[in-house]
């Protein structure tokens, strides 16, 4: 059987780790980009001046759900902020591309920054110079056959709307991404098919994505998740009114996971975690309702969602064409937590002594990808599609100027391997595969450079220092080699 002919074989990043051009053509400041490199501890900090006037600097993993009302986003000389050059995409666009055109991609996921479009986030008309940016760069996509898939908003927002409006705890920031929405629905409407409305809009939890104060407060938290899944329900039936051809997705981080033992305790713990942590967000983008366990857990927690007549209706009928996912990782659960814990793509479970890691801790479970789409694509009966999945590792240059990431083919041969299972021994309708950090970028997670993920490699450190000049690795001819055999040769 294998995959379709029409199979979309490609890779993914997002704009404020790969565009770079921080005050090009007018672009406003994002939340993403007052985030600091982690001054060398491997946590990204937030540069915030306070209500008072004070300055302080947060930990992202530590603080940030927990910023106080009134911050304001501000740079410090003495600070590196990867996101303003990222890997300068901005300039590069066209050697990329024809990079990923030689690799020979069929899609290609990027996202579109919020504030080049917008500067503020809230003004009525875009900025020419960017819509023209992301014109260009289509262009050159369907200049050579890659099809576009765009993620509406990936990880930043307008720095304007936090300050101002504290993010999407507020109802305004709901009505400004709309704006957006529509502008670049109608401007790209013959150039993009796919669209996925919020990257991970599971994990969507601090003051980047947010743009909001104290969101570690339940109440506050729940309005502004309210705020999104409204946002994403009426995206989808925005594009559809623009374009009917559209294929609008959501997009989640599917972390799976399994109990640490047949005690039925670790059972139940793991249908709630996996509630919390991904399938309530599923439930209510494919199913468009909240499911009965969220609405009596806010009951339980008393928070009184704030709501507006026709917000059923919009959730209702805005539910998603298809499911887009990613991952990296499976965790486990253990009612006792006895076990060590371990890290993960932004969640932290215990040990699994029947995996091997990554460098940076992360289990490496490919039968786990097999699972996952089997859950998913059962419960929900819609296509999927991988957006995101690889391997981070610290790649080096050799004597020779080679780039060898064998552990990286490794990686994503035994991953292809499980997804192909899926499609043909499961019945499991895949769009498309495209694999994390296709060329190398920024981390979101660390602000580093060394944690790279890419078939593409790019000479810059963690501060930022290097040529610049890309560079094809050994897995850039290995992916070349799957892609041109539609997935058979995996060697």
């Amino acid at each position: 059987m294998g995959f379709s002919r029409d199979f979309l074989w490609g890779g993914a990043t997002a704009a404020n780790q790969l565009e770079g051009g921080f005050a090009c053509g007018g672009r406003g400041p994002a939340t993403s980009d007052i985030m600091t490199d982690g001054a060398g501890d491997r946590k990204r900090k937030l540069t915030l001046e306070l209500s008072d006037g004070t300055k302080k600097v947060f930990s992202r993993e530590r603080d940030g759900q927990r910023i106080p009302k009134g911050c304001k986003g501000y740079y410090d000389s003495g600070c590196y902020y990867p996101s303003h050059q990222a890997v300068d995409f901005c300039h590069h666009y066209k050697e990329d591309i024809a990079l990923m055109a030689e690799i020979g991609f069929r899609a290609f996921r990027m996202s579109i920054s919020w504030t080049r479009i917008f500067p503020q986030g809230e003004e009525e008309q875009p900025l020419e110079e960017g819509l023209q940016f992301y014109d260009d760069v289509f262009d050159e996509l369907i200049k050579y056959g890659i099809e576009p898939v765009v993620t509406l908003n990936h990880y930043d927002m307008p720095l304007h709307l936090a300050k101002m409006y504290d993010g999407w705890h507020s109802r305004r920031t709901l009505d400004c991404f709309l704006r957006f929405c529509r502008f670049v629905f109608k401007r790209y409407s013959r150039k993009v098919k796919y669209w996925m409305t919020f990257n991970e809009i599971n994990f969507m939890q601090d003051y980047v994505t947010l743009g909001m104060s104290d969101a570690a407060d339940y109440g506050r938290r729940q309005q502004a998740v309210y705020h999104l899944l409204l946002a994403s329900a009426k995206a989808v039936r925005l594009g559809r009114e623009i374009n009917p051809e559209f294929r609008i997705g959501c997009m989640v981080n599917a972390i799976l996971l399994y109990t640490n033992t047949c005690n039925p305790k670790d059972a139940l713990l793991q249908v709630q975690e996996s509630r919390e942590v991904r399938d309530f967000y599923l439930d209510v983008q494919c199913r468009g309702a909240y499911p009965n366990y969220k609405l009596l857990e806010l009951e339980r927690n008393q928070a009184d969602l704030r709501k507006e007549a026709g917000d059923e209706d919009a959730l209702r009928q805005g539910t998603v064409d298809f499911i887009g996912f990613s991952y990296y990782n499976s965790s486990v659960v253990s009612a006792e937590s006895k076990a060590r814990a371990a890290e993960g793509n932004l969640y932290r479970g215990e040990k699994n002594p029947y995996l091997s890691e990554s460098e940076w801790g992360w289990a490496i479970d490919p039968l786990g990808l097999r699972v996952l789409l089997n859950q998913l694509y059962d419960k929900y009966r819609l296509p999927l599609m991988i957006v995101e999945n690889g391997l981070g590792a610290e790649d080096s240059v050799d004597e020779c100027g080679k780039i060898q990431d064998s552990y990286r083919i490794s990686y994503l041969r035994s991953h292809i391997t499980e997804m192909k299972k899926a499609v043909d021994k499961d019945g499991v309708e895949l769009l498309g595969y495209l694999p994390w950090g296709c060329i190398d970028l920024v981390s979101a997670g660390t602000g580093e450079m060394k944690k790279r993920y890419g078939f593409i490699y790019v000479d810059m450190d963690d501060k930022g220092n290097g040529t610049k000049e890309r560079s094809r690795k050994e897995s850039f001819f290995w992916y070349q080699k799957v892609i041109q055999s539609n997935g058979e040769d995996l060697d």
